[in-house]
């Protein structure tokens, strides 16, 4: 059985301990001056500026690169109207719910291609790439780059298990189960 093509970015599934998922939300703002469209799944970092909006003062966040250390994983858009997109829109001023606990494990889909990751690849770290999120479905292209394997802790996720379900086989598109390697809350992380 081939694994559907379906990327979703990463999608908060439970904690690291095996607790059940409790999302661990902060509200973050995006700048206008932001180019890039933010999806439901994306990775995020600190931009190192902040906003003032009602009152309320937010910390603004851009859309992670592979390398970069992440602040969390976008799980929602604030709407500003009932005409608003489900996605953070490019250049847009909006607040966006962030998953922030750096004990969360998400589910991310496999690349296309490459070499297909083995069970034997849980406890290594692999960096993520970022493809195009839906702007139908709103939901990040963010994919588990299966060429990064390895033991090196720079890079972004750390592979913590395979997710056993029916429609989940070991090959191209395969979920897993990851972690934030390089977290902007754990550990001793440099300021921005």
């Amino acid at each position: 059985m081939a694994n559907a093509d379906i990327p979703r970015g990463l999608v908060p599934v439970s904690g690291l301990s095996g607790q059940p998922y409790s999302a661990s939300v902060t509200t973050f703002s995006t700048a206008a001056g932001d180019g890039t469209a933010i999806f439901i799944g994306d990775p995020v970092k600190l931009s190192g500026t902040s906003q003032t909006i009602s009152g309320q003062v937010y910390m603004d966040v851009d859309q992670a690169a592979t390398g970069d250390v992440i602040t969390g994983v976008v799980i929602g858009v604030v709407p500003a109207t009932r005409d608003s997109t489900i996605y953070r829109a490019a250049s847009t001023a909006t607040l966006v719910l962030v998953e922030t606990n750096p004990n969360t494990l998400f589910e991310i889909q496999e690349v296309s291609g490459g070499t297909a990751l083995t069970a034997n690849d849980a406890g290594l770290n692999a960096d993520f790439v970022v493809g195009s999120g839906s702007t139908t479905t709103g939901l990040s292209g963010v994919e588990l780059d299966n060429s990064t394997e390895a033991t090196s802790n720079t890079l972004d996720l750390q592979i913590v298990g395979f997710v056993n379900r029916a429609d989940n086989v070991i090959g191209e598109h395969a979920k897993w189960l990851v972690r934030i390697n390089r977290h902007q809350f754990a550990n001793q992380v440099a300021g921005i």
